[in-house]
This record gives C-alpha cells, structure tokens and sequence, in this order.
C-alpha cells in the first residue's frame, strides 16, 4: 500500500469536490436546515387545544371543572354548544380538536361522589391525543382531590386537609424540557449518517457512469487504494457538518455540552466510517445514481424510525428491535446523547463503542472484498 498513491486519489476527489461547489454547499447546508427545521418544531407535547364546551349543568361545579381545564393552558374554549353531538360536529368540521362534555345535575353528582364528565379528542393526531389524554385526567385527579379534601374539612375531619404521601419530580440533564436539548443529537446521528452513506455510494456510482472508474483501474493504484483514497474526502465533508450542526446547537440554541469532546470526535469518526462502508456497500448494489439516492432515503426512513434517535425503543416489538440494532446510528445516538446530554465517558459507553467498532470493521472488510470484485 503507497500513501502517495491514495495521496493523489485523494487530492483528485477534493478537486472535483470543489469544482462541484454548488453540492458541496448544498451538502453543508442540508445540516445546517435540518436541525433549524426540526428545532422550529417545537415539541411533541400539544398546549392550547381548540376545545368546544357542552354544559348542561351550567352550575358552580361544572364552571370550576371547566375553568382547571383551562387554566392548564391544554385545553383553550372556542365556543359553548348545547350537547354531545354538536360538539362531535365541531371536532368533524375542524372547529375543535377537544370537547368537554358535563351533564345535568353535574354539582348534586359531585355532592353524591358520583360526577362524571366526558372528554372528547380528535385521534386523528397521536401528539394531540397522547398530550389530551394525559392532561385530562391529571387535572381530573387534581380537581377530585381538591374536591374531597374539601368536603373532608367541611365535615370537621382535618386530619384529611393533606395528603399522606407526596411526590417530587427532578428531571436529570434536561430540567427545562428543552426540545432542542433532545432533538439536536438525533439530528447530529441522523445527519452524519445519511451523508456518510449517500457521499461514498454517489461518489462510487458517479465514477462508474461516468466511465472514469476504469481510468483509476489503468492507474498503478490497487482497488484497495482506490477505496481509501475515495472514501476519506467523504468523511473530512462529515466531519466538517458535524461541527457545524454542534456549534449551531451549542452557541445558537444554547444546547449544553457536557461530556469530552475529544472523546465525542474519535466516536464520531469510528461512526462516519461505518457509514461510509454502508454507502460503499450500496454503490455495489446501486446501478446508477437514482438508485443510490433511493436507498439512501430508505436507511433515513428506517434510521428515523427504528434506531431511537426519534421513537423509543422501549415500546418496540422484540423483532422490530432486531432489526434496530443492525443499523450503527442505534449505537451511536446512545453513545451521542451519552456524552453531549450526560456528560459520561468510555466506563459508561464502553458495550455500545465496541458494538459500534466491531461493525465498522465489519462492514468496511464485507464492502471493500464486494467493491475489489466488482472492479476486478
């Protein structure tokens, strides 16, 4: 193996790297738009849902009811209606995502122990249910509790003004519940990732329709030169979105950073030669470049959808988790939000780095013998 030699492919795949300017930008700034795209979202909690009130009661009791619903700030009253299915219809015209519904009588039930209300929620959006659901009861527990306490000290039993047993809640390493704080590491694993992959399977690819690929063969350059030579232009460009997305994620939405950064770049390295290996794989299953942007998007859909980096994994099908740990972004978004939320090093990450490591290797030898015999 001739270091001048991959020197020089190297040297040849950064200038025409920069003679194609517009999608090296283009490459920085897909990064760049992604994470100030997803940061925008905001998070999945839903606040404020347009809510549509049919009280039948309308007494003290089911004023105060309604009133905690809305002072939660979940749930904002857009209008009163007269029953249950005029709220539905509301909910159906896109009126309303929520209604609440309270029956006659409602103050004599609550003095019977036996009130009842209806929430109603749109299950169209799974956040907006999920967030709905959650609210409702709570403050239907609070308010019940307020309730009894309340009877208790008009009936003299004081003994029952407090609660036995109380709780208090400390969120470690996000006590905000910033959103970006979880969703910039993701969008670091996703990012890094996709353009690790589809930069060593377009770059391969292109060689090959373009004809030049044979003209690196007539070159004293061995195939396993070729490949290196190829692949590192690759990962430095990663690299590089990599620090972009950190420093935006650090000094824009003041993300914190925790852990050693040292320890975070040798990591990712170790994680963009993976995905570079992935992307040599594709280019020897790809035919043209189409084809290579078509599996680069479907490793992003199943990327996003199995490895953690947006849905937990916890609520996953055993098989479906199978699947999950043969794709290395499930290693390194733990390895990620390990350093960057945490603060932990090796001692704590140490199974997922040689999980990770041991893939890399893998997959680099299993691409490079495929790509050597397609070239041969």
């Amino acid at each position: 193996m001739s270091l001048k030699r991959i020197a020089a492919i190297m040297r040849k795949e950064i200038i025409q790297m920069l003679r194609d300017w517009p999608t090296l930008i283009l490459i920085l700034l897909i990064a760049v738009l992604e994470l100030l795209i997803i940061a925008s979202i905001g998070g999945m909690t839903v606040e404020h849902i347009p809510t549509m009130v049919a009280d039948m009661s309308k007494d003290s009791r089911s004023r105060a009811f309604i009133n905690a619903l809305t002072i939660s700030g979940f749930f904002d009253v857009h209008g009163y209606v007269e029953s249950e299915a005029e709220v539905i219809r509301a909910i159906d015209d896109g009126v309303a995502q929520a209604g609440i519904v309270i029956p006659p009588n409602f103050a004599a039930q609550v003095e019977r122990g036996a009130a009842q209300a209806l929430i109603i929620i749109d299950g169209n959006d799974p956040f907006l249910v999920q967030s709905g659901y959650a609210a409702a009861n709570a403050i239907a527990q609070a308010h019940g509790m307020e309730l009894l306490l309340e009877r208790a000290a008009r009936q003299g039993m004081e003994g029952l003004g407090t609660l036995p047993i109380s709780t208090a809640t400390r969120i470690l390493y996000n006590p905000n519940m910033d959103t970006v704080i979880f969703l910039v590491p993701g969008v670091v694993v996703l990012v890094l990732e996709i353009q690790a992959v589809m930069t060593a399977a377009m770059t391969v690819v292109r060689e090959r329709e373009l004809g030049t690929l044979e003209q690196l063969l007539a070159t004293p350059a061995r195939p396993l030169e070729i490949i290196i030579g190829k692949l590192v232009p690759g990962v430095l460009t990663t690299a590089v979105s990599m620090v972009v997305i950190l420093a935006m994620g650090m000094f824009w939405f003041k993300m914190p950073f925790r852990g050693s950064m040292g320890l975070f770049a040798w990591l990712s390295l170790i994680f963009i030669i993976s995905g570079q290996g992935l992307g040599l794989l594709l280019s020897t299953i790809a035919r043209n470049q189409r084809q290579a942007q078509q599996f680069s998007t479907l490793l992003m859909l199943i990327t996003m959808l199995l490895s953690g980096v947006v849905y937990t994994r916890l609520t996953m099908p055993k098989l479906v988790q199978y699947v999950g740990d043969l794709i290395p972004a499930t290693y390194f978004i733990r390895i990620t939000r390990g350093i960057i939320t945490k603060g932990v090093g090796m001692s704590f990450l140490w199974e997922d780095v040689v999980v990770l490591t041991l893939y890399a290797l893998v997959v680099i030898i299993v691409a490079g013998r495929m790509f050597k015999k397609r070239l041969d």
